[in-house]
């Protein structure tokens, strides 16, 4: 099946129509069975179009955009867990993780919030086990 992209020479509307071949395009042309679908006329000729070939790149950009978003699904199943598991100590975070770590006698065990690179590199060289995962903003779609 190809699609042309057809124009009256009469209204001047622009419309597209199946066909099975190029030569059936032509067949039905020549027997002028080619009507405008607004006016009726037989003056309609294909424009130009664009082909419709396979693009490899735009192939290879879907399957990367639909890993993108399993991924980004993923790590929102991972906030929600967070959110409902853990309290949320905003830029307090080393002080609280140090507090429960040097302080064994508080219950509080389950924590998230930010800090930088530096600071999570200094919990880790205390012994204090943290992770840090990339964080999705809420508003984002």
């Amino acid at each position: 099946m190809i699609k042309y992209n057809l124009n009256c020479k009469n209204c001047n509307i622009n419309f597209d129509s199946w066909f099975s071949s190029s030569k059936e395009y032509e067949k039905i042309k020549k027997l002028k069975l080619l009507t405008c679908q607004k006016c009726n006329s037989t003056n309609v000729e294909k424009s130009l179009m664009t082909p419709n070939i396979f693009n490899a790149k735009k192939n290879k950009s879907l399957k990367n955009e639909k890993k993108h978003n399993n991924v980004k699904k993923k790590l929102r199943e991972y906030q929600k867990f967070i959110k409902n598991n853990f309290e949320y100590v905003g830029d307090n975070f080393t002080y609280e993780a140090r507090s429960i770590h040097y302080n064994k006698k508080r219950n509080k065990k389950n924590i998230y919030g930010n800090a930088t690179l530096d600071e999570v590199k200094e919990l880790k060289e205390e012994g204090i086990d943290t992770e840090m995962i990339p964080w999705i903003e809420d508003k984002e779609n």
